[in-house]
């Protein structure tokens, strides 16, 4: 399992700040889709020059002209490109095939998917890195969760990975660790604390010891 810090509400310097403070414990470093509307893949391109040993997803979620979407993030030095479940095969398969051509991954959101036992299935076959199971802002201030949706996730892919994202935090993460998912996406849950350290550092010790598990 590994940890994925998701970067949504800072600009570019404060991006860069806030990852130093955590670098050592989070194995994947995400470029979310409100930083890359206002700053664009500038964004992505100045936290991999800070930072070349961490990977770096940015956070598109493509829906049209994939290959020509994930070649421009590439560029900019994206390892991990992501797009929406809700696009069209033909967009899901130019992504997978643009990205294995320059050795980077896709990331499928599931964000808004009804069936996600069909979708999932259909998305596995494709050849996709990983599918993400994410309960958005707007789901999340209902109190919906994504845990029974990643367990059905699980129970469906033979090649894919697993990723879960939305509303994540410390509280939660024994229940997120159970489901065993190969990603855990963690936003709010690190940045809004006052020691973010110290909470990447819990976080990244439960997940660490539910592996051993």
């Amino acid at each position: 399992m590994k940890l994925q810090l998701a970067l949504d509400l800072v600009n570019i310097p404060e991006a860069i700040e806030l990852i130093k403070e955590v670098e050592e414990y989070i194995d994947i470093v995400e470029i979310g889709t409100p930083v890359i509307n206002k700053e664009g893949l500038k964004a992505v391109a100045e936290v991999k020059a800070a930072y070349p040993n961490l990977e770096v997803l940015a956070d598109l979620k493509i829906m049209d002209a994939a290959g020509y979407e994930v070649g421009n993030a590439s560029a900019a030095g994206a390892d991990i490109i992501t797009i929406l479940a809700q696009a069209e095969d033909s967009s899901i398969k130019g992504a997978v095939e643009a990205a294995k051509k320059i050795g980077k991954k896709i990331l499928v959101d599931m964000i808004a998917v009804k069936d996600i036992k069909t979708r999932a299935a259909e998305l596995d076959l494709m050849g996709v890195d990983y599918i993400c199971v994410h309960t958005g802002y707007d789901l999340q201030a209902e109190g919906k969760d994504s845990f029974a949706d990643l367990r059905t996730i699980k129970s469906i892919v033979k090649n894919a990975k697993t990723a879960i994202a939305g509303g994540i935090k410390l509280e939660t993460l024994p229940e997120v660790i159970k489901a065993q998912p190969d990603l855990i996406i963690v936003g709010g849950g690190i940045t809004s604390k006052d020691d973010k350290k110290a909470e990447a550092a819990q976080i990244q010790k439960l997940i660490k010891e539910g592996v051993m598990v």
